[in-house]
């Protein structure tokens, strides 16, 4: 397990670059991971944002919570319009009209504008090879639209378009395992990440900046209020979902796998299933169910390792 590190924390810079005043909802665990990731880039940066929660919370006219230049853009094409923005500003440069110096590309977009929508974008920017960072956060449904099924939806979990009922008991397929679909374009560097463990995700964001080339990092960002669970248990939430093996922190470096974040003794799901409203209709069968598959894939993943 990731021990607390107090040298490390002190290391934090104290300046925001996403500030505070958002209109995020309490125990919001998205807007959390923005600001973590917006201390770990620091000002040289530009983020190309797809629709979604925070693009709302943080963008009411005539207002902003960015302190660096953010792009607000459709719903399908944050990777399109960063890459666009990266090749920009490289030609400026080169052309001498703009100083030389590092700057931060950033795409940023939910589940749905990366697993589902913008997955084509993403491919064709990993695939091009720009020298950019994606950031998914994942809150496992389209929240900002009404709690509709993603494909990053886990299996079992009931929203206002996968209900649980008598015959259909909520999602119906298994999660989109989208750092693997990352991590197949064979690009430098793929990491998963939570606030929860704001260390780990603060070195992995920096450490993505610093590669060039491509970088995608996928950040579990517990949603209380899609999820149906008290705000206070948010930060409860993304450690058990590590600590079960649902959401392993890992990275892949140069094609190498590494887990950051060691569970000696993975918990039942069942702690972590339980403590969320979207699944209190499962039954004992069904939460086997969903162990047997997180054994399978955790295994799958530490093989990779070896």
């Amino acid at each position: 397990m990731e021990t607390p590190n107090v040298y490390a924390y002190k290391l934090i810079t104290r300046k925001e670059y996403f500030s505070p005043g958002h209109r995020a909802c309490q125990g919001c665990a998205e807007v959390l991971a923005v600001r973590l990731v917006s201390k770990a880039l620091g000002r040289d940066t530009i983020v190309a944002s797809a629709t979604g929660c925070m693009e709302i919370v943080s963008s009411p006219i005539p207002f902003t919570n960015w302190r660096v230049p953010w792009i607000h853009v459709a719903f399908e094409n944050a990777a399109a319009v960063a890459s666009g923005v990266e090749a920009g500003i490289k030609v400026l440069m080169r052309k001498g009209r703009i100083p030389k110096k590092k700057i931060n590309f950033i795409a940023m977009a939910g589940d749905g504008g990366t697993s589902d929508i913008g997955v084509q974008a993403l491919s064709g920017a990993l695939e091009r090879g720009h020298d950019f960072t994606y950031i998914c956060y994942d809150n496992e449904a389209y929240m900002n639209t009404g709690i509709q099924r993603s494909s990053s939806t886990p299996f079992g979990a009931a929203t206002t378009t996968s209900p649980a009922g008598s015959v259909v008991p909520g999602q119906v397929t298994w999660k989109k395992n989208m750092p693997e679909i990352a991590a197949a374009h064979n690009i430098p560097y793929v990491a998963t990440a939570c606030p929860s463990y704001p260390i780990d995700l603060i070195e992995k964001i920096k450490k993505a900046a610093r590669t060039k080339g491509p970088a995608y990092v996928h950040i579990l960002s517990v949603c209380p209020t899609g999820w149906r669970m008290p705000p206070e248990h948010a930060i409860k939430a993304g450690r058990l979902a590590v600590e079960t093996g649902i959401f392993p922190l890992y990275e892949v470096d140069k094609g190498r796998y590494r887990l950051t974040v060691k569970v000696e003794n993975l918990r039942p799901v069942g702690d972590y299933l339980k403590m969320q409203g979207r699944f209190r209709h499962l039954d004992e069968g069904m939460i086997e169910v969903i162990q047997k598959r997180v054994d399978k894939e955790y295994k799958k993943l530490i093989k990779k390792m070896e």
